[in-house]
This record gives C-alpha cells, structure tokens and sequence, in this order.
C-alpha cells in the first residue's frame, strides 16, 4: 500500500492511497472459490460449477465488495500508518486505473488541532452556594395550593385574580384571522399566557358582555409574519370565575400521592424535591462557569467538519422543540448557520474536555455513575426498575457515563483553580433569569 498526504489550508488533509493489484485479486478468488461450492447453477451440479462460469456470473459484485471493503480498510490502516486523527467523515473520491492495476483513491478530511490547555492555577471561577429554607419551601406549598384552585361561578365584573370562560375572535385587516379563535376557553386573568394586554383586557367583563380588544402581536412572536402586526379580538364573556385555595391538610397530600403522615409527610417530600432540583441548578451553574473559565482568552482552530456536524445538531434540537411546543419548524425559517457560533462554543469545550481526559487518563468512577442512577430512579414509583433499564442498556449507560466524566472534569478543575464562593437563595438560582 502507497500513501501520500498533503496539507492543504488549516487541519485539512488530501490523502492518497494505491492499494496494489495483489492483494484485491488474491481477496477475489478465495471468495469465488467460496462461491463455487455454495451458488447452484442450472446445468452443474453442486460444487462442480467451472472457475469460468462463476467469474462470468459473479465476478464483477464480488469485486465491486472486495474493493469497498478494501478501501474502508486501507483508509484506517494509512491513518494509523500516518499517525493522523480525522475530524468527522472523509469524502473518499475513487481515482480511474488501468485495469488490472489496482485500486486507486483520494480521500480528503480534517484532523484534529494541537490543543493547550490553560494554566489551571490562572484561571477564576465563582461558586454559587445556596440552601433550601423554610420559608422556600413555604413559597413551593403555597404554589402547589395556587396550583389546585377550586374555581367558583360568581354573578359579578371580572377582577385581576379571576379568570373569565370566552368565546374569542382574531381579526386582521378586517378579516378572521386563521386559528385565532375559540369557544368556551379558560383564560385566567393573572396567567399572562397569551399576547400582552389580552387578559388584562378582560377586566371588568361580566357574563354576557362583549368587547373588542385592540391589541399588538409582539416583535418576538413565533410566526414571522405576524410579529409586530395590529391585531383586534372580538370576545364574549360566558362566566366569570374566582378562586379559593385549598387547606392544607391530610387531603391535600393524598392529592400528590402523600397518602401517610399528612401535610408534614408533603412538607419532606417537598423539600427533598426540592434539594434535589437545588443540587442540580448549583451543578450546572458551575460547570458553566467552570467551562467558560476554560474557554476564556483560547483561541483553538476547529475542524470545519465538526462545526458543520455540531451546527445540524443544534438546528436538528431546536426543530424538535418547536414541534413540541406545537410550533411548526418548517415555518421558522431555521438553518444550520444560525447555529455555528453556539456550535463552534460546543466544539471547542469538547475539545479541550477531551484533553484533559486523555492527558490526566480520566475514567468515569462506577460509584458516582450508580449515584447519578440513583438519583433519577428515586424520582420514580419502582426505582429499581428504573436502575435495572440503565444498565441492561450499554447505549443508555454510556449517556451517564459521559455526564458524570464531564462532572469529574469540572471537579479536576475546580481542585486546581482559584476558586471563591458566591451566597445565593434557592428562588434566585431557580427563577427565569436567575443566577448563570
């Protein structure tokens, strides 16, 4: 086997490869030989077909096999040869030869870059502490009461903590507009779930009254073509609503599954919940820090193939979550492009993650793997069924694995970094917009 490399601009690479005559042939005729006593021919009998009559019938798929598979192989066996990394998929260019002459191809790819890690001493991360207090947990049970509002008819105007069942209309231009309407919807007047100024709108409505709201779509909203655009709603009101919290008592838990102990046992159960959510944020907000310690100040040139990959991903993740949201993707105008600057974050974090794995010989401790596993079955009716799905699934396991590696390296870091701490509360690192 012949290999030429040639360095072209950046990581990219142009590899050639001749793969002699031999060794394609030779492959060949021991997998027609093979042939000759398995494949029934009409007028032979089994095992007794002529060389000829299998090259004849065989020869040309055996060979086109025989010489992708060589060409897989090749490729791997000159990267080794090489010493070189690929970065993503090559594209492999088959070149023509004489017949006869063996197999003959370019392949073209980026290799990974030379990465350098920062001096760890240097670098400056800021550790969010926080607790769960009593008065937190208060907050939780009093939303989960607001949660579980009983509603109640009421004969009078409408106020700001009631809510209001509506028949609705959407116009634009003076025409209806397309799926901006409804009958018998429930609009609760603190809720703020649709466009501003709708709810508050509704006011001071009583049963059988009508309005027209004149209202604005926002310059945020999902579908382009009405973001920014004037909007009139015809409504009518069916009933109005208020609202009275349920007590806190033995039938209140039952209702969250707490059927032992009451309102205390909810209390526990919603402070381990709670605890749980807490460790979790505080995890996350460091390992962010921590990651953007690392990234600060380098500049590490990226294989264009694993931007591209990182970038479709991204864009792949986002149409999903449009479509969750009952949003069509189609309609958003997305492309990858828009992704390469989040993409290009991610691909430089994994680099440098990588290294400092492979340079400090990093493995994912089984301890902590069977914890993070514990954690989330705990969530669960029959943890231990939950466990069981885990490890009876190499692909499942791995996941876990990858993410308690990612931990470890941050605590590698953090052992190694300046590193202070910040005193916050659990409703400002749980809050939108909160601690980062």
């Amino acid at each position: 086997m012949e290999v030429t490399v040639e360095s072209s601009a950046g990581l990219a690479r142009r590899m050639r490869v001749r793969v002699p005559e031999e060794q394609v042939s030779t492959e060949v005729s021991k997998r027609l030989e093979t042939l000759s006593r398995e494949v029934r021919v009409p007028g032979f009998r089994p095992g007794k077909v002529p060389m000829k009559v299998i090259r004849q019938r065989f020869g040309r798929r055996v060979r086109d096999e025989v010489v992708g598979e060589v060409v897989r192989s090749s490729f791997y066996d000159a990267l080794t040869q090489e010493q070189l990394r690929p970065a993503g998929s090559p594209t492999i260019e088959p070149e023509n030869v004489p017949p006869g002459q063996g197999v003959s191809y370019l392949a073209t790819f980026d290799v990974y870059p030379q990465v350098a890690l920062p001096p760890l001493q240097t670098l400056s991360i800021v550790r969010p502490v926080a607790r769960v207090e009593d008065s937190d947990v208060d907050a939780m049970l009093q939303t989960l009461r607001r949660q579980r509002r009983i509603w109640t008819e009421v004969q009078r105007a409408a106020t700001a903590s009631d809510r209001v069942v509506i028949d609705f209309t959407g116009f634009m231009d003076g025409a209806p507009l397309p799926n901006a309407h409804g009958k018998g919807f429930t609009a609760e007047l603190d809720a703020q779930r649709m466009i501003p100024g709708f709810e508050a709108g509704l006011v001071g409505m009583s049963a059988d009254e009508s309005r027209t709201l004149e209202l604005t779509f926002p310059e945020s909203y999902h579908a382009a073509e009405l973001a920014g655009r004037p909007v009139s709603f015809e409504v009518t009101a069916q009933r109005v609503e208020e609202s009275a919290v349920p007590d806190m008592d033995d039938a209140f838990a039952a209702g969250f599954g707490v059927n032992e102990g009451g309102a205390q046992a909810l209390r526990e159960e919603v402070r381990r919940n709670m605890e749980r959510e807490l460790e979790e944020r505080l995890r996350n907000v460091t390992k962010r820090r921590t990651m953007d310690a690392l990234l600060l100040g380098q500049d590490i040139e990226l294989p264009a193939a694993l931007v591209e990959e990182e970038s479709r991903r991204a864009l792949e993740r986002r149409k999903t979550e449009l479509a969750h949201s009952g949003i069509d993707p189609q309609q958003a105008g997305l492309s990858a492009d828009m992704f390469e600057e989040q993409a290009r974050t991610r691909v430089s974090l994994g680099l440098l993650l990588a290294e400092i794995i492979k340079e400090h010989a990093l493995q994912p401790d089984p301890h902590k793997v069977r914890a993070r596993i514990d954690l989330i079955a705990s969530t669960y009716e029959r943890p231990e069924e939950v466990v069981r799905w885990y490890y009876g699934d190499r692909e499942r396991l791995a996941e876990i694995e990858t993410a308690v590696l990612e931990e470890q390296v941050v605590d590698w870091v953090l052992e190694r970094a300046s590193v202070t701490e910040e005193v916050t509360s659990f409703e400002t690192l749980t809050q939108p917009g909160g601690v980062t």
